[in-house]
């Protein structure tokens, strides 16, 4: 009877002290995770609001560093990093990844857009970085590409399509030069886990588009949303200020008619002059932009003095 107590007391013991240091494991993951944190928040400020190019871009390459680092960290893909404001964090509604997509201004008033999707596996990282390949994609509505040729943009929705394979819509904001700004609608599916950037899903105007991409002057702003009780992506119709410009998107804004995608059949098909009165308007919704970011993290530093 007394040794049939000793190994009772024993394994209780035994299990008191795994819940010990599991939890304790836990609360040291969790630090560690802060700490990268608080690193990425003070190197995101840096890379947005800096006015010297080259130390934006250093404060961008220790950025991308601690990320990885950070990324490293046991189940980091439970911890939402949602302090980083400079960064764009989505999680695939199905949660099966998540895209972080960021920008640098260059001093000449173009951008360039950094990324990267996390898989979310349970176990060691598996990661695929995001190379802006946007000077170089010369066709990029016509383009299917791979993580290592991506068209960069800093994505605010994700729409996960399930007929007949399942695919998965982005929404993005692309800072484009001084003149122009774009937005994109890409398609991301993946093959053997791998990501795979484009897809013939988008009809319309007589052809069929792997990607959509719109440009628009910077002066303006564009709507660019997804309704999902209508499954519909719907858009301003951009138009030119006066006929000479037509052939010069960089000065093109909305002219209060709306266009949009509709989904049937796991396919988006173009419609025209859709009425707004049962959709909410929300310009550029969820993207905040770099600019405004800037002045009210002035104005917090300034009321902290």
């Amino acid at each position: 009877m007394v040794i049939k107590y000793f190994f009772l007391t024993i394994t209780i013991l035994f299990f008191c002290l795994s819940g010990f240091a599991q939890h304790s494991d836990e609360n040291s993951r969790l630090a560690q995770l802060r700490s990268y944190e608080d690193t990425l928040i003070v190197l995101g400020k840096t890379f947005i609001n800096n006015e010297n190019d080259l130390e934006r871009k250093n404060a961008n390459y220790a950025f991308i560093k601690t990320l990885v680092s950070a990324l490293k960290v046991p189940n980091s893909f439970l911890f939402p990093f949602d302090s980083v404001k400079s960064v764009s964090i989505l999680n695939s509604p199905d949660n099966r990844f998540r895209i972080f997509s960021w920008h640098i201004v260059n001093n000449d008033g173009s951008y360039r857009f950094y990324g990267t999707i996390q898989l979310n596996t349970g176990g060691p990282l598996k990661m695929y970085p995001l190379e802006d390949y946007s000077p170089l994609l010369k066709n990029p509505e016509d383009s299917v590409t791979d993580n290592r040729k991506w068209y960069g943009a800093q994505y605010y929705k994700i729409i996960p399509v399930y007929s007949p394979k399942l695919y998965y819509v982005l929404i993005g904001w692309k800072g484009n030069t001084v003149e122009s700004n774009k937005k994109v609608i890409d398609v991301l599916s993946f093959n053997n886990d791998k990501p795979v950037l484009g897809m013939r899903v988008f009809d319309g105007n007589g052809k069929s588009r792997h990607r959509v991409v719109f440009e628009y002057s910077r002066d303006a702003s564009m709507l660019l949303k997804y309704v999902s009780d209508q499954n519909l992506i719907v858009f301003d119709h951009l138009a030119p200020p006066d006929p000479k410009s037509k052939s010069k998107p960089s000065t093109f804004g909305p002219d209060l008619t709306y266009d949009g995608y509709k989904l049937k059949n796991g396919r988006w098909v173009y419609v025209e002059n859709l009425d707004m009165r049962n959709v909410p308007e929300s310009r550029d919704e969820e993207y905040v932009d770099p600019k405004k970011q800037a002045a009210i993290d002035k104005a917090a530093a300034k009321g902290n003095n």
